[in-house]
């Protein structure tokens, strides 16, 4: 059965089922306590993963998921990990579902999870809480009803912590303070792999997390993240270099799908070739940024061109840009090329309906996107923008 701390990132996925996930746990408190980078890593280079340096506790965690398939064979479930990182504050860990199980990868996550703060109390030379009888803390003033009267269904040995609910082990461990308490978040998110080449992109990204957060360090003017930049009446939120914005000229990269005349496809015409070499031509007589949401093909033509060739552009995308967002490897390089600034508008489904389609449909997302685009490239940037945190 699912454990109830867990809340599936797809409700409609079979979690009992074979599949391969990318995990991600969360510190209690986002405390860096799993890792640190090393003091010197300002002298090694950026893809140097000797840099981050596990702590003690970091290690009991990552030696717990690499012993995950053997713990889970006892309970007859069949499970392979591919790769992990204890990053300073959280954890990232690949696992693959080898055939259906009795168990949900809700319920080896738990288990998981389990296994790690027994392993942090015990470095702290505490006994691992989840066989902890309550009644241990029941000395004091403050203590409240509920917990004595829990406490007395188990005379003998106490009530243990597994054996309250959510909402009951939130303020147990108020009472008792954050030594006893989990070392991770309540819930975690996961990522359901979709295909081979999926799971090959889950396994780098997980590998190449050291080298993307010591770039986010020392580059931190090329990798902002702020959720709330106004420009104009609108607000978005953006990742990369904002300075972009501010670029003197910025030109609208906008493609249909077909040519209206001919109804071939637009990329594959005369009038995009000519288009093309006047936007790389205004691109390399310099102060000039693409802006695009790089939909149609034309666009993600242009968009490519721009991320291989270090061209600078402001990218417009649908998804939103939330605190811990990040991009995917190729727009991150740009990022710290300092050649790639990211908008996601936040009200973009109350734009309104694109010929009467609704305004939360993919047409009408993508022709406000475009309209935002225009927008942005009309915008005297320089004077009126506002950044809020």
């Amino acid at each position: 059965m699912m454990t109830s701390a867990y809340r599936p990132r797809n409700p409609g996925h079979d979690y009992y089922g074979r599949g391969t996930y990318l995990v991600t746990l969360v510190v209690g408190g986002r405390e860096r306590r799993l890792s640190h980078f090393a003091e010197d890593s300002e002298n090694k280079g950026v893809t140097d993963r000797g840099s981050l340096v596990l702590t003690p506790l970091g290690e009991a965690v990552e030696q717990t998921w690499l012993r995950l398939p053997e713990a889970q064979a006892v309970h007859g479930n069949r499970v392979r990990v591919h790769a992990c990182v204890c990053m300073p504050d959280h954890f990232h860990g690949v696992i693959e579902v080898m055939e259906p199980m009795a168990w949900s990868l809700g319920d080896i996550i738990q288990a998981f999870k389990a296994v790690c703060t027994s392993h942090w109390q015990r470095l702290q030379g505490l006994e691992a809480s989840v066989n902890r009888p309550i009644s241990v803390d029941l000395s004091g003033a403050g203590v409240p009803a509920w917990l004595r009267e829990k406490a007395q269904q188990y005379p003998n040995e106490g009530a243990l912590i597994r054996c309250l609910s959510k909402k009951q082990r939130q303020e147990y461990y108020t009472l008792v303070g954050r030594c006893l308490q989990p070392l991770f978040d309540e819930n975690y998110d996961d990522t359901v792999c979709m295909d081979e080449r999926h799971r090959k992109a889950m396994i780098a990204y997980v590998r190449d997390n050291p080298r993307r957060a010591l770039l986010r360090k020392r580059l931190p003017e090329y990798m902002q993240r702020c959720l709330h930049v106004q420009i104009g009446d609108r607000s978005y939120g953006a990742f990369g270099n904002l300075f972009l914005l501010r670029w003197a000229r910025k030109i609208q990269v906008k493609c249909h799908r077909k040519h209206p005349v001919s109804g071939l496809p637009y990329e594959e015409t005369t009038d995009y070739a000519d288009e093309r070499r006047q936007w790389e031509s205004a691109i390399l007589e310099g102060c000039t940024v693409v802006v695009t949401p790089g939909i149609s093909a034309g666009e993600r033509q242009m968009k490519k061109a721009c991320l291989d060739r270090c061209f600078p552009l402001i990218h417009l995308q649908k998804e939103p840009i939330g605190a811990f967002w990040k991009p995917e490897r190729q727009r991150f390089n740009a990022c710290v090329n300092g050649t790639l600034l990211i908008l996601a508008p936040w009200d973009l489904d109350q734009m309104g309906a694109v010929a009467g389609v609704p305004s939360d449909s993919d047409y009408s997302r993508f022709h406000n996107l475009n309209t935002l685009a225009a927008e942005i490239c009309a915008f005297d940037g320089e004077a009126k923008i506002i950044l809020r945190s």
